[in-house]
């Protein structure tokens, strides 16, 4: 019979409706990030860094690139006989068929997975957060306080904390309460979303709960398990951590990786992250072109300026054209004679000559005010922006655009144009 010590189970499935266009058409885990990352690969590394080998991946929403992305587990050296990575979709069963409708619905559907790897310790992770953690020092933690649930959480500041599930501990770091968004929080400890579980208290917690309708961890399983007397922990997390949920906070943490001496570094040699990478040629600068604290992805050819932006693979910046605090994602074209100030500017996407986005004054976003906001231009995937083209503030576009779109060849701050067949 297969035994591992711990197994881990990635959420994957969620839309991320909080980064608007940029997720119409993939799911939130598989958006580029740091130039030739995505984001599930920060979880999938952290993983095979600490030793844990057997990932199950829940998918849902709009799964088809995560799972290409994924494949077999090759770049996370996941691609084992015994274990390695497995994607989990929700199936079709003999009495009924049913989405995943919460986090630990999604966990309690996959119950027979785990199963299989007849497990002492689960752990739970999200697909959509960017940080490094060695989950073996917080297994060897959980297993000292002999607890039955260990959760990750780190001090947030007090005026956030409504946000969060929210822990109240001893001086041990046992929790005595859990607090899951309170309007009033007595604590500013976070729950990370990352748990550590023995296998038989989450298999009979699911159980128990499992006619709860979107069976929720923070909701559902903790307090059950709580208010049974069980034995739970919370594991203080002090380094770098990002929920990038939004997009500000998505634009935040890609410029921060362009820091002199960033707070979080991709190019540690004892923590590599993994990626799935093309085979592409090394990146072009030509001689009339700048880059100053900039990422440059491989296969890029940049003829034009760019400044403290973060720019993916196979891309082109055309002559004259200047790129500022801005992400480009891969396999993206613009054209000559361009400025580009303080955009987010999807995969696939062609920008043509003499094109100005993040013009003017900043204006409220007339159709989602709370998504595009910072000023912040936000440019959605296998979009094309004609020639001659002036661009707003906490404006979005997307679809195969042409003159015809723009009145008098510009979109004002604050506005929406998404082509019939580009959903929000």
């Amino acid at each position: 019979m297969i035994k591992k010590e711990m197994i881990a189970m990635l959420l994957a499935g969620g839309q991320g409706s909080r980064l608007g266009i940029l997720t119409s058409k993939v799911a939130k885990p598989a958006v580029s990030f740091g130039g030739k990352y995505r984001i599930i690969d920060f979880p999938l590394s952290n993983c095979i860094n600490s030793g844990v080998d057997t990932v199950g991946i829940l998918t849902q929403y709009r799964p088809l690139r995560l799972n290409t992305h994924v494949g077999i587990g090759i770049p996370w050296d996941l691609d084992r006989n015994i274990g390695g990575v497995t994607v989990l979709p929700p199936y079709e069963k003999s009495t009924n068929s049913e989405w995943y409708t919460g986090t630990a619905n999604a966990i309690y559907q996959n119950i027979e997975y785990m199963e299989t790897y007849n497990p002492d310790y689960v752990l739970i992770l999200s697909g959509d957060h960017i940080y490094k953690m060695d989950y073996e020092v917080m297994l060897d933690y959980h297993k000292s306080n002999n607890a039955e649930i260990t959760i990750a959480a780190m001090p947030v500041p007090i005026e956030e904390a409504k946000r969060f599930g929210i822990l109240i501990t001893d001086e041990n770091r046992q929790i005595t309460e859990f607090e899951e968004k309170p309007e009033k929080p007595r604590s500013n400890l976070a729950s990370m979303g990352i748990y550590i579980f023995n296998w038989k208290s989450l298999k009979e917690s699911l159980v128990a709960m499992a006619d709860q309708p979107n069976l929720d961890f923070g909701k559902h399983i903790i307090p059950y398990l709580f208010e049974k007397g069980g034995r739970c922990f919370a594991y203080e997390f002090n380094s770098y951590w990002k929920d990038v949920g939004t997009l500000h906070s998505y634009w935040d943490a890609n410029m921060e990786l362009i820091d002199i001496v960033p707070d979080f570094n991709l190019y540690e040699e004892y923590w590599k992250i993994y990626t799935r990478s093309e085979t592409l040629p090394p990146q072009y600068i030509s001689e009339n072109s700048v880059v100053e604290r900039s990422i440059i992805g491989e296969g890029t050819y940049v003829y034009g300026k760019v400044y403290n932006s973060v720019i993916g693979c196979n891309i082109t910046i055309g002559k004259d054209t200047v790129v500022r605090d801005s992400i480009i994602m891969n396999n993206t074209e613009i054209g000559d004679n361009c400025d580009i100030t303080k955009a987010i500017i999807a995969e696939d996407v062609v920008i043509g000559n003499n094109v100005t986005l993040g013009t003017g004054e900043e204006a409220v976003n007339e159709t989602d005010p709370t998504i595009y906001t910072n000023g912040i231009v936000t440019i959605g995937e296998h979009t094309t922006v004609p020639d001659n083209i002036s661009i707003g503030k906490n404006s979005v576009l997307s679809g195969n655009l042409t003159g015809k779109d723009f009145k008098d060849g510009a979109l004002g701050s604050g506005k929406t144009l998404i082509k019939a067949g580009d959903e929000l």
